[in-house]
């Protein structure tokens, strides 16, 4: 549906660009905060209508008893658009965080199922539920992701017989060099060479011993590093360079195998990738809802669905910015009562400055702007609202000294314009 917002800095001169920033900083993820920079104004009451109910219905998860799944709000589009080309794989960091996320749509569906599992059973939240019943879920590829990382998100030993084999070679070879520094480690202990507090170290991933510059040549080896104050030498001794060798050796096999694991599971995702992204649009979507909702909940804001027609039947109205900074400040706001109908079209207010005239128009008109953006907005539940096409405005001092413009000058090109 057409409609006309007048003039084009609108959003900034009634404070909504402050709204999105509020309402952005209760977002989860970048998926919900491009929602906010999307959001809107429609003239379409259904649209309106259906946004204001899925908030509804989030304000009432808030308030409810069961937790609503929020922990992995993860924006994994960028690794599903990277592997894209073939022969390109996610690695273990990707993968995870993408299971996290999965994990977390598919109990937001599970959320919005009927907690009554009788054949007839109605959803608490049917407009939320109505959404989540068409988004594609892939529990089956959070198992197969599962068969390959840990809880910490490292790929399992049990991820292939190959892997298993080299981390059991990993640790054994491991071991023997333990046993052979430590027995080198009390050698040179009970000679006096190292402190009895000295402990073998890593250094560029191999095993050495700390030793005095002093005692360096009593440990046959390769000395790797000294200290920042030459006060310490970190021998590798002789008897365990071959072995600290092999680690590397098969360090070296574990990340291939590990390459080529990934590489295979991601060549099972990448078909799956368009529905996969579907998935998150509706995280987004949720995450936006959710965000809607607790600023909602911060201005006291009630859910009322538009009339489809010009109508303003407010009560105890307030400004959502003005509310918020008052409370800051420990101090009330004075609500309004406005009505304005087809037959009541025109509302003069006189007064004298800093009466609150402006402050009366800028609520008026970012009230009605965020109604239908989808926002619900802080009025006594008895109130009525209406869907506008057209909303102008003529707000504070536009004289421009390069247009050669004053004050006067400026509010009759606005008429004109309105006209």
């Amino acid at each position: 549906m057409n409609y006309v917002i007048y003039p084009e800095n609108f959003e900034h001169k009634l404070g909504f660009d402050k709204i999105r920033e509020l309402v952005a900083a209760q977002c989860l993820s970048s998926l919900g905060r491009e929602q906010v920079e999307a959001i809107r104004f429609s003239a379409d009451a259904t649209v309106v209508a259906e946004e204001l109910e899925q908030t509804g219905e989030f304000v009432r998860i808030l308030q409810g008893e069961r937790a609503f799944p929020a922990n992995y709000f993860i924006d994994v589009r960028p690794t599903l658009s990277r592997i894209r080309p073939e022969g390109t794989f996610a690695d273990e960091l990707e993968l995870f965080d993408l299971k996290r996320s999965l994990q977390t749509i598919v109990d937001i569906t599970r959320f919005f199922r009927p907690v009554d599992k009788s054949d007839d059973a109605q959803p608490e939240y049917p407009v939320l539920a109505a959404m989540a019943g068409r988004v594609p879920v892939f529990p089956q590829l959070v198992r197969d992701i599962d068969a390959i990382l840990d809880r910490y998100g490292r790929t399992k030993d049990s991820a292939s017989a190959e892997l298993a084999r080299i981390r059991r070679d990993m640790s054994a070879v491991s071991g023997s060099i333990s046993r052979n520094l430590q027995t080198i480690l009390r050698s040179a202990q009970a000679e006096g060479w190292v402190d009895r507090d000295t402990a073998p170290t890593m250094r560029d991933g191999r095993l050495v011993i700390p030793v005095a510059p002093a005692f360096k040549r009593r440990i046959r080896g390769i000395v790797h590093d000294e200290s920042a104050t030459g006060k310490t030498v970190y021998i590798e001794p002789e008897a365990v360079v071959e072995a600290n060798n092999r680690i590397r050796e098969l360090e070296a096999e574990e990340r291939r195998e590990i390459v080529r694991i990934l590489t295979a599971f991601t060549d099972v995702l990448r078909p799956l990738v368009p529905d996969i992204i579907q998935s998150y649009e509706f995280l987004a979507v949720i995450d936006f809802i959710r965000a809607k909702a607790r600023f909602a909940e911060s201005i006291g804001a009630i859910v009322t669905l538009p009339q489809n027609e010009p109508l303003i039947d407010w009560q105890e109205a307030v400004h959502p910015l003005l509310l918020l900074a008052h409370r800051k400040a420990g101090k009330t706001v004075v609500p309004l009562d406005l009505s304005l109908d087809r037959d009541r079209r025109l509302l003069i207010i006189s007064g004298p400055n800093a009466g609150g005239k402006s402050v009366c128009l800028k609520t008026v008109g970012l009230l009605q702007y965020m109604l239908q953006c989808g926002i619900p907005i802080p009025l006594h539940e008895h109130s009525r609202t209406g869907i506008f096409e057209r909303i102008f405005i003529d707000i504070g001092d536009e004289q421009s000294i390069e247009n050669d413009l004053s004050t006067y000058s400026s509010h009759l090109t606005n008429m004109k314009y309105f006209v």
